[in-house]
């Protein structure tokens, strides 16, 4: 038995059953993706950790980006000339400034010792010269008796006017605070008391009253404890200092040169890069700037190799001969002071020597500076290197020599009980040649050589400091030159890709 279905409505087809409207039918939708759910924290339910978004990058500098660029740049011809322009711009001024900074120096330090330094070791010379003569002079006087004779006196006065006046010239040159400024001064205090102990000694001797003698020891003591030791030190400072200029003046300026090679280096690569791209021979703009580049580094290397010259000669054959020849004429100047205080103490100013022997101690002292005078005058004739400055040593060495053979003459008489003949033995007489007359042939032989080396310094320390003329500024106008002729050479290159 057939039961129909439940329900009152028919299924479609059967017979009987009225036809319904067909229902129209929508298009298929695709799944449309929505926001994403919020993510909780902590494991999803199987245990699977949630997913986190990736970070965002940090934000790059404006230098990485930079060299980005300019790697970028450094792939395409013409990024690379640009590097390469820049590049040489930068090593040829660099160059320019290099010399002009190096050369502007050693030009300054070469100025300083012919201007400067020298001069005020030559003044220093000076002061320490006309100390000492004027402690021979005084001493001389002293020996003529109770009236001085017009020419010792002239010659004291002069002695301590010119130390004064030079005095004042080396204060005025030196640095306050300075340790020649302090000795300085300390002989501008000195000088006066000096020469109030002379004043003593000489009113003392007018009278003749033996307290004179006293006196005159007393300043001679002052002047060589004291005086003589810090005008000998303010000489040394002054040679140290002149030592350091040439220091500073003669060396070879190796950084400008080496940049210089550099950049001629850098100037011919290019130019053989760009010949085996372009086949062009020649690129005005770089040839201009290595011509002008070279024409820096030979001007800098000739330039200072003359200077370098000059300034060397006028060390071998200028200070060196002028320090022999003033220590030369101190120890002179020192061995007449104390021949003369031989006679005029008398014997009062001993000295035992290491064997025990007792011995005057200004006779002593004179023997010392005469050995010293005997070397520095060999020195001196080995030294010279023309007729001009062989000449007045020779004649120096002959004037010691004969002194020597007076001073000994005059120590026998001396020794022997006769002081008047050991006076006039050494301040003269009508029958006796004073050994001060052989003293004045040394001092005025060296002065005469003094000068001569003197004049060579300058000139040679001229024609050192002429070398260098110019060289500062016209390496820096002729580098700007070259750089500006290799960007130019480099730019025409870059107008070839527009």
């Amino acid at each position: 038995m057939t039961h129909p279905p439940n329900g009152s409505a028919a299924p479609p087809g059967q017979p009987g059953t009225p036809a319904r409207p067909a229902t129209p039918t929508m298009p298929a939708v695709p799944p449309q993706s929505g926001p994403p759910a919020p993510q909780k924290a902590g494991p999803t339910p199987n245990n699977t950790p949630a997913h986190t978004p990736p970070p965002t990058p940090p934000r790059r500098t404006a230098w990485a980006e930079g060299v980005d660029t300019l790697r970028t740049a450094a792939t395409t011809e013409p990024g690379r000339l640009r590097i390469i322009g820049a590049v040489l711009a930068l090593l040829v001024v660099a160059f320019g400034a290099v010399t002009a900074w190096q050369m502007t120096d050693r030009s300054a330090a070469a100025d300083d010792v012919l201007n400067s330094s020298q001069p005020l070791s030559a003044s220093a010379a000076d002061i320490y010269r006309s100390l000492a003569d004027a402690n021979t002079a005084a001493s001389s006087g002293f020996l003529a008796g109770g009236q001085e004779t017009k020419a010792s006196r002239t010659r004291y006065e002069a002695d301590i006017k010119t130390a004064a006046e030079k005095l004042v010239t080396a204060a005025a040159n030196s640095e306050p605070g300075s340790p020649s400024a302090d000795t300085i001064a300390k002989l501008n205090k000195l000088l006066p008391e000096y020469k109030g102990l002379i004043e003593r000694a000489r009113a003392n001797n007018r009278q003749g009253f033996p307290l004179g003698g006293a006196y005159l020891r007393y300043a001679n003591a002052t002047m060589q404890d004291q005086m003589l030791p810090a005008a000998k030190d303010l000489y040394t400072k002054e040679n140290q200092r002149l030592e350091a200029d040439y220091a500073d003046a003669t060396p070879y300026p190796w950084a400008a040169i080496g940049l210089g090679v550099l950049a001629l280096g850098g100037l011919a690569w290019a130019q053989r890069r760009n010949y085996r791209r372009t086949n062009r021979v020649l690129n005005q703009g770089m040839a201009a700037a290595t011509a002008a580049s070279a024409v820096v580094l030979l001007w800098l290397v000739v330039g200072h190799s003359v200077a370098r010259a000059g300034l060397n000669d006028s060390y071998d054959h200028g200070v060196r001969s002028l320090n022999v020849l003033n220590d030369a004429r101190l120890a002179s100047l020192n061995a007449r002071g104390n021949e003369n205080l031989t006679l005029v103490s008398r014997g009062a100013e001993t000295k035992e020597l290491k064997d025990g022997t007792v011995v005057d101690a200004f006779d002593y002292d004179f023997e010392q500076e005469m050995d010293d005078l005997t070397k520095k005058l060999a020195a001196a004739a080995a030294l010279a290197d023309d007729k001009a400055g062989e000449e007045p040593v020779a004649a120096a060495t002959g004037n010691m020599k004969e002194w020597k053979l007076r001073h000994a003459d005059a120590r026998e008489a001396d020794d022997s009980g006769n002081y008047q003949a050991a006076l006039d033995k050494v301040i003269g007489s009508k029958s006796d040649k004073p050994t001060g007359e052989c003293f004045d042939g040394v001092d005025k032989n060296l002065a005469l050589a003094l000068d001569q080396e003197q004049s060579e310094f300058k000139q040679a320390a001229s024609d050192g400091l002429d070398a260098m003329t110019g060289l500062s500024v016209g390496a820096a106008v002729l580098a700007v030159l070259a750089a500006a002729g290799a960007l130019l050479g480099i730019g025409r290159r870059l107008s070839e890709y527009r």
